[in-house]
């Protein structure tokens, strides 16, 4: 059999789906070789439902949860950050392997590098005060505030909390109201109070 009929064979066993999926694995490929993916991203599976994870070479830049268009996220990833993006969910596989463990209980600290440039100023503080709770502790907006350095400012540092880029990862859910109230939360309330109950932080 020639070469030609060989491959026409070999192309005849191949759906339109997975030749697609194979050339779109091969751009990717050659455009990380070639060092123009600026942004990589994936969807990931949840108890909380699907995730879009995106990346830059400095770090995980974004975390959206389930019920945010993720189609507007991309839009607005490839708008703040660069428009070269591109699904490679195989430039995630760590930041995957960390979220699976933790959803399962096995992970109490992410090990991660976090690309902070979503974030500036107070907010961007707030936010790295946040990284630093602990697995299974919370505080409050006014304790993060005055971290951030002013106390007054318990509304700005709300504001930066319900603007996280980095959620899970960057645990605004331990975060509460003075008083103990839950507060807001991007993923929902139920969301919030199931990861603080699943870290023993609350009954």
């Amino acid at each position: 059999m020639s070469t030609l009929e060989d491959r026409l064979e070999r192309a005849q066993r191949v759906s339109v789906g997975e030749a697609a999926a194979q050339g779109a694995a091969r751009f990717v490929k050659a455009a990380e070789e070639e060092k123009l993916v600026d942004v990589a991203f994936a969807r990931v599976d949840s108890p909380f439902g699907e995730l879009l994870i995106a990346s830059t070479r400095k770090g995980v830049v974004q975390l959206s949860l389930h019920g945010y268009d993720q189609n507007e996220t991309l839009e607005d990833l490839a708008h703040k950050v660069s428009p070269r993006i591109f699904e490679a969910p195989g430039r995630l596989d760590e930041v995957r392997r960390e979220l699976d463990e933790y959803f399962a209980g096995k992970r109490k600290s992410f090990d991660l590098p976090l690309d902070w440039q979503l974030s500036h100023g107070f907010a961007l503080r707030v936010l790295k005060a946040t990284a630093r709770i602990p697995y299974g502790r919370v505080s409050s907006y006014r304790e993060m505030a005055e971290k951030a350095g002013n106390v007054r400012a318990t509304r700005a540092a709300g504001n930066a909390l319900g603007g996280n880029a980095i959620p899970i990862i960057v645990p605004c859910h331990r975060v509460l109201r003075t008083g103990g109230g839950l507060g807001g939360y991007g993923g929902g309330l139920p969301m919030k109070e199931a990861l603080l109950k699943m870290e023993g932080a609350i009954l």
